[in-house]
């Protein structure tokens, strides 16, 4: 855990911890919950292709939370090492900001990059606010605390919009399936996975009891989601952090190779008959649930663009996506997203955005663990981050979260920024310990 040292000065007017801990329960419940968490999906707006509910205010907290957090962040002595690597972040970026001004609702794609890096920046400046990972298992508690109690609150007090129902445009298939205030029951399921590696964090760095309480709160509101995938990765993404900790031979073919071969599988059964027959010898769906037609839909779409992609949120639901007239051919048109991550970052960015992406969110993230084990120790936060990175780069291979700033996905986003940042953060972190130390490691 990177703790934030300052030299002594004259008492300030208001004290720097208690104001470093409001801001960051602030920033986690503006993404985790939102202004506006009870979504009613009986109406009919809620199956139109216009995206943009957002109010004033919501726009403006927006921009002033991460605002407040990066100006926090640079009085501190880690000013110099944010969104680390800044070279591979910046290119990254760089690339993205081309091909979102050349795209044809280039206004759109500018907005949604400005937007998700600003959800980045509050999840790297974030990491710089707790004193220790004690404070940080404190705040954690309170911010998935808050999360757990407005859930159940909602299945007591407003079932109606807390359970899927009979009665909702789009999906009524769901009818009974807690999601309790987020907009889809696998939006739910994904966030009750996170609360449980954090409630986990909070049993080990501050307090047991309160920990094993969130934990059995996340788990039983997993179970009521009927979210399948979420809740068998669970208890297997425990298991693959432990053999990715204590084997290091095994990280990059269990991440890299893992992700690889999760979308060779996947939506490789989307396009190739023969991939589509071996998984479905394997007793798997190979729709995905029905996800395949919307691979289909994007891979043909990429080959029209695969250098430079259509720009972010410039191709689903778009009109000449909708109403250009392959609606007759699927119903895939009607997706808010591609439910691929990858897919979607090669749709909207192209081939070159791809690669950088993967090289960011695969290949640094398992060098930095690296430097961490050479060290000796493995604290309880580098757990934290690598529990959620391992979920989070399995689970992008069926939802889209990557770079996203709407509602009930940038929570997803700003917890994959947190463990993005926080691994670095614990490798260098552990490099400056090796020094002080005496140490002379070469990393």
């Amino acid at each position: 855990m990177v703790q934030v040292e300052t030299a002594e000065a004259a008492p300030p007017i208001v004290d720097r911890k208690l104001f470093a801990s409001l801001l960051f329960v602030s920033i986690f419940l503006f993404f985790w919950i939102s202004l506006d968490p009870f979504v009613d999906l009986t109406l009919q707006s809620r199956a139109s292709i216009s995206t943009d509910n957002s109010n004033k205010f919501n726009q403006l907290l927006f921009l002033c939370l991460p605002i407040a957090a990066a100006a926090t962040a640079l009085a501190t002595p880690m000013r110099t090492r944010l969104l680390p690597p800044a070279w591979l972040v910046g290119l990254t970026f760089l690339w993205f900001l081309l091909v979102s001004l050349i795209s044809n609702h280039s206004f759109n794609s500018f907005k949604a990059l400005v937007l998700s890096s600003l959800v980045l920046v509050a999840a790297n400046c974030c990491l710089l606010l707790p004193r220790s990972e004690p404070h940080l298992g404190k705040l954690l508690a309170i911010g998935t605390g808050a999360v757990l109690l407005l859930c159940y609150y909602g299945l007591r007090f407003m079932p109606e919009l807390s359970i899927h129902s009979a009665a909702e445009v789009v999906e009524p298939m769901h009818a009974g399936l807690w999601r309790g205030y987020f907009p889809h029951k696998n939006n739910a399921a994904a966030a009750m996975v996170l609360v449980a590696f954090c409630a986990l964090f909070v049993m080990n760095t501050w307090s047991r009891p309160i920990g094993v309480l969130l934990l059995a709160g996340a788990v039983w509101f997993l179970l009521h989601t009927g979210g399948k995938t979420a809740s068998a990765m669970l208890p297997a993404i425990l298991m693959l952090a432990w053999i990715f900790e204590r084997f290091p031979l095994l990280r990059i073919p269990l991440a890299v190779g893992g992700v690889l071969l999760l979308n060779l599988l996947a939506v490789g059964a989307a396009v190739s008959p023969s991939l589509t027959g071996l998984v479905e010898s394997l007793g798997i769906d190979a729709t995905f649930t029905n996800r395949a037609d919307v691979w289909r839909l994007a891979m043909n779409a990429i080959s029209e663009f695969p250098l430079t992609g259509y720009g972010l949120k410039s191709f689903w639901r778009t009109e000449e996506l909708v109403y250009g007239g392959s609606g007759i051919a699927t119903w895939a048109v009607t997706a808010a997203h591609s439910h691929n991550g990858y897919v979607e970052i090669l749709l909207t960015t192209g081939l070159p955005g791809l690669f950088l992406s993967l090289l960011w969110f695969l290949v640094v993230p398992v060098r930095a663990f690296g430097r961490i084990d050479r060290s000796g120790h493995v604290s309880h936060a580098a757990r934290l981050y690598l529990r959620i990175w391992l979920y989070l780069i399995f689970g992008a291979g069926l939802e889209s979260f990557f770079f996203e700033s709407s509602s009930g996905y940038n929570l997803t986003w700003f917890m994959f920024g947190i463990a993005l940042f926080g691994i670095q953060y614990e490798a260098d972190a552990q490099q400056v310990a090796d020094a002080r130390a005496g140490g002379s490691r070469d990393v």
